[in-house]
């Protein structure tokens, strides 16, 4: 098994919901069950704490409520929507219509989601053969294709071309496979009208000819068309069944300042009885669509064609499920039941819009991130990120008996390890640690902090620390006590090393053995990775007399005011091997 790497994880509150409905209350009373539930040591191996523990860079602050926000418990807010390949800014009035697609140029191939480019297929005319000003050659003209350089898939394979060079989402819409136009659903019944007056104007041999074979019930539409005529039977139908002096029943009378809304909520208060005569009335029934102009679309069950075709390809030439879950519903193949199955038929995809979006606190709503709204910049104007607010913790191994698997640890032997505390802040804080003598789990390993408590120096400009004296400055690189053979041992109660916003505490495990039960022939998976799980209380003091506000002796008083910041976090020390 491969050796692991170790890691440090935070803790979000969030994965608590006491203690993120007491910081939505801060007045609410504490039960008994908080008291115990605090007192109790994070269990990191427990199902519940695979939601709550994050790397450092995952993880925002909240300067208000002076807590940690994880990427769940944060209530994000959309800014701009753009398309990620001409990077365009898309207003939020044309999301529904257009489906959060980009109606522009922008379109990705249907076998390897490549994207495509507009190609003309008519090669331009030699410059000195025209009558051109100045030489300069002549555009290209039409048609107009989308290829794709990666797979060289073309709109060819599907017949269809374009006349401009340009808007091909507008012409796409209009076109079938095989380069035949579309019809909308108000030119269609258009023609159907038509039709009809044709037939009944010809000879009644005519007419009789289009009753035996049914009527007009018998034509394939597509679902874009279908949809259309479907919506507007079934308006027409609930606007015939709601009679016009019921309450409930009639759509235009929905809005409250219409007098049936007015009567209608008196009616709450007065027992029912202003429309009791009204609603003794039945209303009508609606009856299901009967024609293809209502939306009726008779299902054809013959696979005979298609299982016919299976025969004659090959098997890369069918669509893939992912192939087929990409294709837009309103640019799919003209087909009864949806898209086809076969290679043959897949059109180009509109590039799917992104999204640039804020994120604001659960609790008290301040934002905690909000990007520029341009869509080329990638700046932030607000961005408070935990790692600017709480130390980041790095491990490294400090004395590791030697064990017959490299890079593990060796059970039943005390190993040493390196925790680094670097602070971001520009004020000194103290740092409190607190550890369970045994960590969770079936197999419990013994955990020592030789120094638990100890302060950081604020973070304050590298240069102030090389003008510092080189001798204090050696005084307090090392505080572990020299052996006998010349090395540094580590010390109870004292720090390892000190820097300019940056101490090193050792850190001393015993790991546990892996031996099993005889009921038991496995561990579980990931049970032999040693994971210390670690209190960090944070506290420091910040200046909160800025203000000129008051009398020149209040103002020149410095005022401070106490804070602190707690939170449980996740030491992955590594794999502990095998006796």
């Amino acid at each position: 098994m491969a050796p692991l790497t170790p890691y440090t994880y935070i803790q979000c509150p969030c994965s608590d919901a006491s203690t993120l409905g007491r910081q939505a209350d801060s007045n609410s009373p504490r039960s008994p069950d908080d008291d115990e539930l605090d007192d109790r040591a994070f269990d990191p191996r427990a199902p519940r704490s695979n939601y709550s523990l994050y790397p450092l860079d995952y993880l925002n602050y909240c300067e208000d409520c002076q807590q940690i926000r994880c990427p769940r418990c944060v209530a994000e807010e959309i800014v701009t929507y753009f398309c990620p390949n001409c990077l365009f800014e898309v207003p939020s009035s044309n999301l529904k219509s257009e489906g959060n697609r980009c109606t522009r140029s922008c379109f990705q191939c249907p076998i390897c989601i490549g994207p495509l480019s507009v190609t003309s297929i008519e090669s331009p005319p030699d410059p000195s053969l025209l009558a051109a000003p100045d030489g300069a050659p002549a555009p290209h003209s039409g048609p107009y294709i989308l290829t794709c350089s990666y797979c060289n898939w073309s709109s060819t394979e599907i017949g269809i071309k374009f006349d401009k060079s340009n808007s091909i989402h507008a012409q796409l819409v209009k076109l079938n496979n095989g380069g035949t136009t579309r019809l909308t659903a108000k030119e269609h019944r258009e023609r159907r009208k038509e039709a009809s007056q044709d037939r009944l104007a010809g000879p009644p041999s005519a007419l009789a000819a289009a009753a035996s074979n049914g009527g007009e019930n018998n034509e394939e539409l597509d679902l874009e068309t279908q949809f259309a005529n479907l919506k507007s039977f079934y308006q027409s139908q609930l606007a015939d069944a709601a009679p016009g002096g019921s309450g409930l029943s009639s759509l235009n009378d929905l809005g409250f300042s219409s007098p049936t809304s007015l009567s209608r909520i008196m009616s709450l208060y007065t027992g029912g009885t202003v429309h009791n005569s009204r609603n003794k009335s039945r209303t009508g029934t609606m009856r299901e669509a009967l024609i293809s102009d209502e939306g009726l679309q008779i299902a054809s069950l013959d696979e005979s064609a298609a299982i016919q075709h299976l025969h004659s390809i090959d098997y890369s030439e069918t669509i893939t499920t992912e192939q087929s879950t990409n294709q837009p519903p309103h640019l799919g193949e003209v087909h009864p039941h949806g898209t086809s199955r076969f290679a043959s038929s897949l059109r180009p995809i509109p590039y799917l819009l992104r999204t640039k979006r804020s994120k604001r606190c659960p609790v008290c709503r301040h934002i905690i991130s909000k990007p520029e709204a341009k869509v080329a910049t990638t700046r932030f104007r607000i961005k408070l990120v935990a790692s600017a607010y709480i130390p980041t913790i790095t491990i490294r191994p400090l004395n590791i008996p030697s064990s017959s698997t490299p890079g593990t640890l060796p059970p039943l032997q005390p190993s040493q390890f390196i925790l680094t505390f670097q602070n971001p802040r520009f004020e000194t804080i103290n740092v409190t640690l607190a550890t369970p003598a045994k960590t969770p789990g079936r197999f419990s390993s013994k955990v020592t902090v030789l120094c638990p408590q100890f302060e950081i120096d604020a973070n304050t400009d590298v240069w102030d620390e090389a003008l510092k004296d080189t001798s204090d400055k050696t005084k307090l690189r090392r505080r572990g006590a020299a052996g006998d053979d010349g090395t540094h041992q580590a010390e109870a109660g004292k720090i390892w090393e000190r820097g300019r916003n940056w101490v090193s505490i050792v850190v001393e495990v015993v790991p546990a053995s892996l031996r099993l039960d005889l009921l038991e022939a496995t561990a579980k998976e990931d049970e032999d990775v040693l994971e210390i799980p670690m209190f960090v209380r944070v506290e420091w003091e910040v200046d909160v007399g800025g203000d000129d506000v008051g009398t020149a002796p209040s103002r020149d008083k410095e005022q401070t005011e106490e804070r602190e910041l707690a939170y449980w976090c996740v030491l992955g020390l590594g794999r502990v091997g095998q006796a």
